[in-house]
């Protein structure tokens, strides 16, 4: 793939991410976005053919992060360990893809309509993979007894909401943004919080 045409992709997905966690799908028009990335409408076309494209490659922006994300929990042994590189990667994507991370949440909101299979499916296989390490470490004695399904959705609320609820949090800490040191402290924070309620051995 050329520069140039790698250029013009990732700043198109960058506008779309932008229009539909803002407007939702079906009040984004290709036109809109096309306009916002000062591309002409027939190149958007070119590039992504469809808006159903193009939405697959807004969702596959975030989605493929967050299917990497679970790598510590599949990989490491040490609960301590992985939940805490978990949550930091969770965390990071959240601040790093806080639009597309919108747009996700807005699809499961509305029921998943415009999900592509093969994407829900991927979600679900890492879904089951993290609930059977989580109930591995139970029978191990390395984890109190804990729901692993409620505790694998707390963790996804408490990361993901820094991005989805970007505007609340701001509000609250009375500042315009987020920065890197927030995201360190809610890291730290959530880390502590899962560690100790889960009783983890370390």
């Amino acid at each position: 793939m050329s520069k140039i045409r790698e250029k013009n992709q990732d700043l198109i997905i960058e506008v779309a991410c932008r229009l539909f966690a803002l407007q939702g799908y079906a009040a984004t028009k290709m036109a809109d976005i096309a306009k916002e990335a000062n591309i002409p409408k027939p190149n958007v076309y070119y590039y992504f053919s469809t808006k159903d494209n193009l939405y697959r490659a807004v969702l596959e922006s975030v989605i493929q992060p967050l299917l990497d994300a679970s790598k510590p929990i599949e990989q490491l042994d040490d609960p301590a360990e992985a939940l805490t590189e978990y949550i930091k990667t969770k965390l990071r994507i959240s601040r790093d893809h806080p639009y597309a991370s919108k747009v996700f949440a807005n699809e499961v909101m509305s029921g998943a309509k415009y999900l592509p299979q093969d994407i829900a499916d991927g979600l679900l296989q890492q879904s089951k993979m993290i609930v059977e390490k989580f109930e591995l470490w139970i029978e191990q004695g390395r984890m109190v007894k804990v729901s692993p399904q409620h505790l694998m959705f707390t963790i996804w609320a408490s990361t993901q909401t820094y991005a989805d609820f970007s505007w609340q949090i701001c509000n609250v800490l009375n500042k315009p943004a987020l920065d890197n040191n927030d995201y360190a402290e809610a890291a730290e924070f959530l880390t502590q919080f899962v560690i100790n309620g889960c009783q983890l051995n370390k």
